[in-house]
């Protein structure tokens, strides 16, 4: 299967657009060395077709598609490889490029939990809308790891997980998790056999969790943060970041010490990084830590092959 990494960043970008930190500075003026990145999301799709499942709607989704030329392979004289959505979480920043498919003239195929969908007929009423324009045509998804297809994509195998993390600011559920606010994903090629898991919002890594990761021949997951207590240094927030449902790459029972019990052959990459992670900075004493654990940080644009 390829791989496409559409956006690498978290919330925001990077650099995010009112953020003066030394790194959004740096790469802005080009002192830093760093690339800039848009938020998060992938475009998932077998090596011998072009349509596709993409995972995470960005708002930055407009500017990934005209720099991913795959994703519009002009076959017609309106045409897009994204065959159907996959939404990981209710976050505005997986969500709200659903606005920019209004244009579709079928309904579009969403794949979400109930949780996501209620947020998003609630609180941040973005189905709603779509009904006006193109219209959804929802796929429930269960994240108990039953394996299910992606509606117009040949050769996928989707399981969807449950996850420790943080439902959006905006949900009921956001002091009261529930299940389904937040899914990882593992990703079969059903005919090479290659796995991916991906989770770019992980704030717990439970044994089973963890056998899922070490059954994959790459994982994707959250890099959002360097350190617990990053936001809190900087005078940006009150929490950490396993307040706000993100293991931190450092420190006791952080994503490094996980990434490093996996087995040898798998690839390790952190999508999701914050605009105020110091890894982004590729010159830091950070990002060289994570090249000696063999820990890759996606970048925009990226190929990845499992």
């Amino acid at each position: 299967m390829r791989i496409h990494v559409l956006g690498s960043a978290a919330g925001g970008g990077f650099p995010q657009w009112n953020c003066n930190c030394r790194l959004c500075a740096g790469v802005r003026s080009g002192t830093l060395r760093a690339t800039a990145r848009t938020q998060s999301s992938i475009f998932v799709a077998p090596d011998q077709g072009e349509d596709g499942l993409l995972v995470n709607a960005s708002p930055d989704l407009l500017q990934q598609i005209k720099s991913n030329p795959v994703l519009q392979p002009a076959r017609g004289l309106r045409d897009s490889a994204i065959a159907a959505v996959l939404l990981v979480d209710g976050q505005v920043d997986h969500t709200t490029g659903l606005l920019m498919l209004r244009e579709r003239s079928r309904p579009l195929p969403l794949l979400c939990t109930d949780a996501v969908a209620e947020d998003l007929t609630q609180g941040l009423p973005l189905l709603r809308v779509l009904g006006h324009f193109c219209g959804v045509e929802r796929c429930r998804i269960v994240p108990d790891g039953r394996v299910f297809e992606v509606p117009g994509v040949e050769g996928l195998l989707v399981r969807a997980v449950a996850l420790a993390s943080k439902a959006a600011p905006y949900s009921p559920h956001r002091d009261a998790p529930a299940p389904g606010d937040n899914i990882g994903l593992v990703i079969d090629d059903g005919a090479s056999g290659r796995r991916v898991f991906y989770a770019p919002g992980l704030g717990e890594i439970t044994p089973a969790l963890f056998d899922l990761m070490a059954s994959a021949d790459a994982v994707l997951v959250d890099g959002t943060f360097w350190t617990d207590d990053e936001m809190i240094r900087l005078g940006l927030s009150t929490k950490t970041a396993r307040d706000i449902g993100h293991l931190p790459q450092s420190g006791p029972g952080g994503m490094i010490e996980w990434l490093d019990r996996l087995p040898k052959h798998t690839r390790r990459l952190l999508i999701h990084v914050n605009n105020t992670n110091p890894i982004l900075d590729e010159d830091s004493a950070e990002r060289a830590e994570l090249a000696r654990h063999g820990i890759e940080v996606c970048e925009d644009g990226q190929l990845i092959r499992p």
